[in-house]
């Protein structure tokens, strides 16, 4: 007996995988992070770069899976050259200002890290030019300002957008954040070394990246595009490791 047609278009063009929720698609992408939240606290060098791409790129795919697009992501290719500007005016806005924290007596002890004393200029140099715009801008503006937020904008639009992915951006600190009162001299005058002064530490960090996660996101949506913010971070992070190298 022949096969029907209905089986030929079958063997064909496979069944595509239902789309899923928006909300689905929220918990399966904290999940996403939870697990390279953990993994990216544990591995540096060229794993912790493999870590963030291939979460970056699993990030996407649950936004696709949920019917979203890069547009949704902040990443139509129509922005970029408007998000590009944004980018290099917030760069030049944050050398400006750390240029002038240098030289501030007041303010140059706000970039003192004890990190630093264990750092040559290559490894400033590698972290500021390759870890940080891959392992770190790259994962957590996809992440937070690109999926996240185009997600929850669609059914709770942009007030519900900023407070989710400003929240967790807030929470993906923790572990981080866990020996910042040792490593900076100015935090650490401020909480102290003791058990509570780590949680304040933390507390502060979680609290402080969740405020700026706020502004990535206004960012995102006044530029209406994912490289204003990943621009400022990127800014933020590498021009503070090569400040501190140099004023250590």
């Amino acid at each position: 007996m022949p096969r029907s047609t209905d089986d030929e278009a079958g063997r064909r063009h496979p069944r595509l995988p239902r789309r899923i929720g928006t909300w689905p698609a929220v918990g399966l992408a904290v999940t996403v992070l939870a697990a390279a939240n953990q993994a990216l606290h544990r591995w540096t060098g060229p794993w912790s770069l493999v870590t963030a791409v291939l979460v970056s790129g699993l990030l996407l795919g649950v936004l696709r899976w949920a019917g979203g697009t890069l547009a949704d992501a902040g990443l139509a290719r129509d922005t970029w050259a408007r998000g590009a500007r944004w980018a290099l005016a917030l760069t030049g806005l944050v050398a400006v200002v750390y240029l002038a924290g240098a030289l501030l007596p007041a303010t140059r002890g706000l970039f003192e890290d004890r990190r630093y004393e264990a750092m040559d200029g290559g490894e400033v140099l590698l972290r500021a030019f390759v870890l940080v715009p891959v392992g770190t801008v790259l994962v957590e503006e996809i992440a937070f300002r690109g999926v996240l937020y185009g997600l929850v904008l669609r059914v709770r639009g942009v007030v519900g957008a900023t407070a989710v992915s400003s929240g967790l951006f807030g929470l993906w600190h923790v572990l981080p954040s866990l020996h910042l009162a040792t490593a900076k001299p100015a935090v650490n005058s401020v909480v102290g070394d003791s058990g509570l002064g780590v949680v304040l530490a933390v507390l502060g960090a979680v609290l402080f990246t969740a405020a700026a996660g706020v502004l990535f996101c206004e960012l995102r949506r006044r530029s209406g595009s994912l490289l204003a913010p990943m621009g400022l971070h990127w800014a933020v992070n590498a021009l503070g490791y090569l400040v501190g190298y140099l004023l250590r």
